[in-house]
């Protein structure tokens, strides 16, 4: 049955599509008096069909014309579905209150371009946020900084990750944990836009992510090695008497569906078996998605720092992320393992979040009791 599972999501996603595109030009027809033309039967399907042939297609395309065409069709997409919710709240509000159809229609516009605009903002507005987690057998507190899918492309370069490894000098930690989606397209894919991260105080350990693959994750892995940072493809570290455990992006089991997993030979389960995790000192698994957390458990992992989800990134799609993945955001327990997923530092897609926020993780380890 798990086979089946993208296609149905296809065909869902494509009655969705379908239905929101007849929904919109109804109205708007009505809201504006086209009367018999058909013009906006054929507008919202042309804006559609921009965004989804020319996000996918033009995801890794490094011209100016693709990067402007990835662009719109990107901020279309959250674009128009904020117009789908404006235009179905204003429906609701003429349930109880009558407004003239073009008011109606002006609202709806203004509304989405509102809620948009903000999404915008709010996705570069990087926010620190702390957590306090207890580790066996660890001998000292130790503070160090979790940030995830901070996406390099299209929409961020440089300055994008010089703010973010700004904010974290800030902090004073003692480690920074980057896991995976550094990337999200080859359109900034160079040293000279990595080079910020060699201005970090401390030790970088990074793990790649399904982006960073579909990117070129060996370029990405080559240029970060020659920055200094450590680079973790299955295997362990051990850094201030803690082990660090960094695993290339895969399936939790052979019986877990990833459609996003970059590894089709190897799981979690397989390849912590293979590693000699010291039970009597402190383990932090990095991974990219928070898949295997009972496999962490199993082999003593006392902390598991995960990201992928960006916790849904949107309202209402970050409700939908909550019933997707079993662990969508902030920090939880199974049994005597904690597990953290970030809610990332960029975007995929439209580069706003509404309802989640942009986040760099400051943790707070202390010795467990």
């Amino acid at each position: 049955m798990k086979r089946f599972f993208p296609i149905l999501f296809l065909v869902l996603f494509l009655v969705v599509i379908i239905g929101a595109n007849i929904y919109l030009a109804h109205r708007f027809n009505f809201y504006f008096a086209v009367g018999n033309s058909n013009i906006f039967y054929l507008v919202f399907p042309i804006l559609s069909i921009l965004m989804i042939f020319g996000m996918m297609p033009l995801s890794n395309s490094t011209s100016k014309p693709g990067q402007f065409i990835y662009i719109l069709a990107a901020i279309t997409m959250g674009t128009l579905l904020y117009l789908l919710i404006s235009v179905f709240t204003v429906d609701l509000i003429n349930l109880f209150v009558q407004i003239s159809p073009q008011i109606s229609g002006l609202a709806a516009l203004a509304l989405a371009l509102a809620i948009s605009g903000y999404g915008i903002f709010n996705a570069w507005d990087i926010q620190i946020t702390s957590e306090e987690i207890e580790l066996r057998e660890l001998k000292k507190d130790v503070s160090v900084a979790h940030v995830s899918d901070i996406h390099i492309g299209h929409f961020r370069g440089r300055k994008f990750l010089q703010r973010i490894v700004n904010k974290i000098n800030e902090q004073n930690v003692e480690a920074v944990f980057i896991t995976g989606d550094l990337f999200d397209g080859r359109i900034n894919l160079s040293k000279e836009n990595l080079a910020p991260l060699s201005e970090l105080k401390t030790p970088v350990f990074f793990v790649e992510g399904n982006h960073d693959k579909y990117t070129g994750v060996q370029i990405i892995k080559d240029y970060l090695r020659e920055i200094g940072v450590c680079v973790l493809e299955n295997e362990i570290v051990n850094w201030n008497g803690i082990q660090i455990i960094g695993l290339n992006h895969m399936r939790a089991d052979n019986e877990a569906l990833n459609i996003h997993a970059t590894d089709k030979y190897m799981t979690i389960r397989s390849v912590l078996e293979k590693l000699s995790i010291d039970r009597l000192n402190p383990a932090i698994l990095l991974h990219h998605s928070p898949d295997g957390i009972k496999y962490a458990n199993q082999h003593g992992v006392d902390l598991y720092l995960a990201g992928h989800t960006h916790a849904g990134q949107l309202f209402p799609i970050k409700y939908i992320a909550n019933l997707i993945f079993e662990y969508n955001k902030g920090l939880h327990s199974f049994e005597e393992t904690k597990l953290f997923v970030s809610q990332g530092a960029g975007t995929f897609g439209p580069p706003m979040r509404i309802g989640t926020k942009s986040e760099i993780t400051l943790l707070h380890l202390k010795p467990g009791k």
